[in-house]
């Protein structure tokens, strides 16, 4: 199975290599992300998320699904020193950097559970993989149509937080302001509610987000800063 669908703002493709495919697997994994942007989506008036940001939801009113990406956030907040904050000030309440990898890794999961094997999750450039080897492309932060590094991983995530798609969209919320101390970081991680969660706070915080994203449990970092520098760890899985 290969199928391509334009879901949450971005590419999403999946693509199955096992002999078989259980009936209706690829229309659940597409309704789940469809689901989740109705009720996750910021830009949605009508949408939890916004409701919840409005003030019209207590706690008590929350899904069991936004109780958890909530504790997300504020863990990322808390372990960051509130550099990485989804309620920065004069901005709507936006929750996307958790959301996105927290719903496609929940989608990996429903194929996983469905006894698929070999599977690649490509949701607009972050990346869930099963039953590889696969080969993960990072793209070159100065370059569309180049490549840094390639990736070679059979099990896992790779996600990349960087200012060439989108600009200085991701703000560092201990100043207000864009940050702008790191060109791309990527993370390699057992599951992409970690590798995308990790490389968004550790972007916001600038230079020092490197060493920080490298000691967090079960994370590999590979990072360009301003200027060309590499600084990646040890176990970063680089193709042969």
């Amino acid at each position: 199975m290969h199928r391509v669908e334009h879901v949450m703002g971005f590419p999403v493709s999946l693509r199955i290599d096992d002999e078989t495919v259980p009936e209706g697997l690829g229309d659940a994994v597409f309704a789940w992300l469809r689901e989740v942007d109705e009720r996750f989506s910021p830009f949605k008036s009508g949408s939890e998320v916004s409701r919840y940001g409005r003030g019209e939801l207590t706690d008590d009113e929350l899904s069991a699904d936004l109780v958890e990406v909530l504790g997300l956030c504020e863990e990322y907040r808390a372990a960051t020193g509130g550099a990485f904050d989804v309620r920065l000030p004069g901005r709507e309440f936006d929750p996307c950097a958790v959301v996105k990898g927290w719903s496609v890794q929940r989608a990996a999961d429903l194929l996983s559970g469905a006894g698929v094997r070999r599977f690649c999750l490509n949701a607009g450039g972050d990346v869930v993989v099963g039953g590889g080897p696969w080969r993960v492309g990072v793209r070159h932060p100065e370059a569309a149509d180049q490549l840094c590094a390639v990736l070679e991983l059979s099990e896992g995530a790779v996600a990349t937080s960087a200012r060439y798609e989108r600009g200085d969209h991701i703000i560092d919320g201990r100043t207000g302001k864009a940050a702008t101390g790191i060109d791309s970081l990527t993370v390699v991680a057992a599951s992409l509610t970690l590798a995308d969660t990790v490389a968004t706070a550790a972007f916001a915080m600038g230079r020092e987000g490197v060493e920080w994203a490298a000691g967090r449990a079960g994370c590999e970092v590979f990072a360009v800063l301003p200027g060309g520098e590499v600084l990646r760890t040890d176990g970063v899985p680089i193709a042969p």
